[in-house]
């Protein structure tokens, strides 16, 4: 029985974020720990509501007031077992996922504080880590079918580790040098610091999923040659092809490049100063070099090499609003740079959500304030870049502009140039990240006959089978670029149903359909 007075006595309160000087001079997460207090005293705000519409924002169908009532009692280890029975991995979206259950909460109508839904979530598995609560499943017998998973990002570890459950012997192939897809590179430490991903790792490992890193498939391994070995194949390769402006006068000059060109190779270089500084330490050597007054070029001690596409000293534009922007805009800080515009071609949205726009529970279009925004930049709205500016030697001097105002026809998107309202913005690195425009073009689906919607996914049956028999697709592969909410609740799906199509026994469970949508007003 949850406090019936919980919310009426208790505002809605996060954890002190780490202060800006300090953060910005390494790549740590911005969030230190909260306190048993703090948690507990936030969970106790839930109130189990009759119809709790937390759970529709959640594709995963998360059990959101159970855990919240287990924490408020002090319950810790039952509560990660209760969210672990619905997301194989909370210390991911617990630290990626923009929380639309929080925007479905019922505290949240008329403008109320929901509750920290996504701050309970980290502590329950940040708590589970600590009290060595999450080991691995005992292996089931085997039941002689072999699957191969195409992609090591959160869709298709949550399938490999719902598959390895159950039974089967599953192969996971990645391209890169690392498991996570993503997540391993993609998303800057101070957001996901790589340990987490490395413990849930060892985690899958022991649950007896193997990894074979270094492999792309279609080129080192023919899909013939996959399908031969296996009795079925999940795509979970994500949605990586970047949205671009080949249009834009300028696009081609030095300076200006696609956001996750930039974000890699920045990631790349923290990982492996990481790797350097664990190396160090089990040594015993201890590194004492202060922080480069050019950003932060230590990590844990350790000196980072500068990446090539390099912000600091530089003058900065992000031309994007999303998470992806935000990524570029943190990172620059810790490079260094001079300084930042982040370009929006929307204008401001408002604080508080819209209801006659967006009703409760509906995800709203209001104005997110992430910690990189915090940490320093200039957001500009309701603008877009005319030219990149060539400074004489086929680099980028600046970025021209203009207010624009968006309408839509016929589901096309108009922009209308505002007369008089061009400037220039200095700019020796521009970044795009203007979003994506669905998964990559690649030998893999040629050779296995698939065809990219328009949308730049792959389609499939309502089993999650692609065209190609005893080929399934799922995460942002099959739903174009998404929130990783959707990535595990499709890769737990996607199992089920290749569970079933082996000859499973019993049933997997299946969260979401393959035509699930996000809750929309009608």
């Amino acid at each position: 029985m949850p406090d019936p007075t919980g919310f009426l006595r208790i505002d809605r309160r996060l954890p002190q974020r780490r202060p800006v000087p300090v953060r910005i001079m390494d790549w740590r997460e911005v969030y230190p720990p909260a306190t048993d207090e703090l948690i507990r005293e936030q969970a106790t705000r839930c109130m189990d509501c009759g119809i709790p519409f937390c759970h529709d924002g959640c594709p995963l169908g998360n059990r959101i007031p159970d855990w919240n009532d287990l924490v408020r009692t002090g319950g810790w280890a039952a509560a990660i077992e209760s969210l672990h029975a619905t997301n194989n991995f909370p210390e991911f979206t617990g630290r990626l996922c923009p929380a639309p259950c929080e925007a479905a909460c019922v505290l949240g109508i008329a403008g109320g504080a929901p509750v920290t839904i996504k701050q309970v979530e980290v502590e329950i598995i940040n708590r589970a880590v600590g009290a060595g609560l999450v080991t691995p499943h005992p292996v089931p017998e085997p039941s002689g079918r072999r699957v191969a998973v195409v992609g090591s990002g959160p869709a298709g570890l949550a399938a490999a580790q719902q598959l390895a459950r159950a039974g089967h012997a599953v192969t996971v192939f990645e391209r890169d040098d690392a498991i996570g897809g993503l997540m391993r590179y993609g998303i800057p430490d101070f957001k996901l610091e790589k340990e987490h991903i490395d413990l849930r790792l060892a985690q899958l490992a022991a649950e007896g999923v193997q990894f074979r890193t270094g492999v792309n498939v279609g080129v080192d391994v023919t899909a013939e040659q996959l399908r031969a070995d296996h009795d079925a194949v999940l795509l979970a390769c994500g949605a990586l092809a970047g949205r671009d402006t080949p249009a834009t006068p300028g696009r081609a000059l030095r300076g200006v490049h696609l956001a996750m060109e930039h974000l890699v190779e920045s990631n790349r270089v923290v990982a492996a100063a990481a790797a350097h500084a664990r190396t160090a330490e089990a040594a015993g050597v201890v590194a004492v070099e202060p922080p480069s007054e050019t950003g932060s070029s230590h990590v844990d001690g350790v000196p980072v090499d500068r990446p090539a596409i390099d912000a600091a000293g530089r003058h900065v534009v992000i031309i994007g609003g999303g998470d992806t922007a935000a990524d570029c805009l943190g990172v620059a800080h810790r490079q260094g740079a001079a300084g930042v515009y982040q370009l929006d071609l929307y204008p401001e949205p408002p604080s508080a959500r819209d209801e006659a726009r967006d009703p409760w529970p509906t995800w709203p279009w209001v104005l997110r304030e992430y910690p990189a925004h915090e940490e320093g930049g200039e957001r500009v709205f309701a603008v877009a870049v005319q030219e990149f500016v060539d400074d004489g030697t086929g680099a980028v001097r600046a970025v021209r502009i203009a207010e624009v105002t968006v309408t839509k026809r016929d589901g096309e998107r108009i922009l209308t140039v505002v007369p008089g309202t061009e400037r220039e913005l200095p700019a020796d690195l521009v970044l795009l990240a203007i979003g994506f425009e669905g998964t990559e073009q690649q030998p893999l689906l040629e050779q296995l006959r698939l065809v990219r919607n328009r949308r730049g996914a792959i389609d499939s049956d309502g089993d999650w089978q692609t065209a190609t028999k005893g080929v399934f697709v799922a995460g942002d592969m099959h739903r174009g670029a998404s929130l990783i909410v959707w990535a595990i609740a499709e890769g737990r799906a996607a199992a089920a149903a290749i569970h079933s199509y082996l000859g499973g026994v019993g049933e997997l469970p299946a969260p979401v359909v393959p035509t699930a949508q996000p809750l929309a007003a009608r």
